[in-house]
């Protein structure tokens, strides 16, 4: 089965093939026989009720520095792919919530991965709220006195904008640390959305786990262990990738989220998971596999791919899954 795939990505040329998921779900499509095509977000339009793009085909190779060959740019119907991976990296703002509508209004002939309108309605840090029960302490205000009250309660606390990515933003406040007010003053004068406090974990030391799932089954996981005097995991701020594997808590935590996910239409999701805890429950452009593959040999691509291969022909819509 040959598919036409597009991609909508941030530009091809600035990625870091050695860590780049959409890298390894694209290479692993063109050894498939799928066709690749890709575009920028700001190349996405709306004309008189169709859905275009314009964007350029591809060819990859798994080669630093010369990983792709792109063709000449030109504008095509996006209802005329098969599969649409949505992989650009948030911020998820109005541009990004934009495309969701937009690719929401695609022919149920051309599956949408993640589903559109479920992206939309299931910000990382958001989504994860619907599992207290698995969560740290979590507090979503900007309340400067709720915040203060919860900080006064926890005294340990991570403070991180609602809508950042990539470990961007995120602060820890020791108890003895003066800087709250001014912390605040900061995110609330840059933007009007709240922040999310949660209950600093001490657990983070030995590690930020990243389990993927796909079409709501854990495939996968890499342990992301901060640099020396960093709060932070992320590998592209010092973190460093570790062979890690599921514990039992961690299977309850998959078991527990997969059937949601799946409703909602979620096939590929990086989750983060701090000792015993669920922090985040990333639905946008979710990254790991090239670590996970390097470390275990596990080939999240191919699973991904079987997968989409099975639901393309079958699934409902790009809508909110019913």
């Amino acid at each position: 089965m040959s598919l036409a795939v597009a991609i909508q990505m941030d530009p091809i040329g600035s990625i870091d093939i050695t860590g780049d998921t959409s890298f390894a779900l694209m290479l692993e499509a063109q050894s498939r026989g799928h066709s690749l095509w890709y575009y920028t977000p700001d190349r996405l339009s709306l004309n008189e009720g169709r859905i275009e793009a314009v964007g350029q085909s591809l060819a990859l190779r798994d080669v630093v520095g010369d990983h792709a060959t792109v063709g000449a740019p030109e504008r095509r119907e996006l209802s005329g792919f098969d599969v649409i991976l949505m992989r650009q990296d948030p911020p998820f703002d109005m541009g990004y919530i934009t495309a969701t509508h937009l690719l929401e209004m695609l022919p149920a002939s051309t599956m949408v991965v993640n589903n559109p309108a479920e992206v939309r309605n299931a910000p990382e840090k958001l989504l994860v709220t619907l599992f207290p029960e698995l969560m740290p302490p979590t507090l979503i205000s900007r309340d400067e006195d709720a915040i203060k009250r919860f900080r006064a309660l926890h005294k340990d606390i991570i403070v991180k904008p609602l809508f950042g990515n990539g470990g961007a933003g995120v602060f820890r406040l020791a108890p003895s640390d003066q800087n709250l007010n001014s912390l605040l003053e900061m995110f609330f004068a840059a933007s009007r959305e709240p922040v999310m406090v949660q209950a600093y974990l001490p657990a983070v030391r030995q590690g930020d786990k990243r389990i993927i799932l796909v079409d709501g089954e854990a495939v996968g996981a890499v342990n992301r262990v901060p640099g020396e005097g960093e709060a932070r995991s992320n590998l592209h701020v010092g973190g460093k990738a570790v062979a890690t594997d599921l514990t039992a808590r961690d299977h309850e935590i998959c078991a527990r989220i997969g059937p949601e996910l799946r409703r909602r239409g979620l096939l590929f999701v990086g989750i983060d998971v701090i000792g015993d805890y669920l922090t985040e429950i990333n639905v946008t452009s979710p990254t790991g596999i090239r670590e996970i593959a390097r470390l275990s040999g596990t080939d999240i691509a191919a699973l991904t791919w079987d997968a989409i291969e099975a639901a393309q022909q079958g699934h409902a819509s790009n809508g909110i899954a019913r």
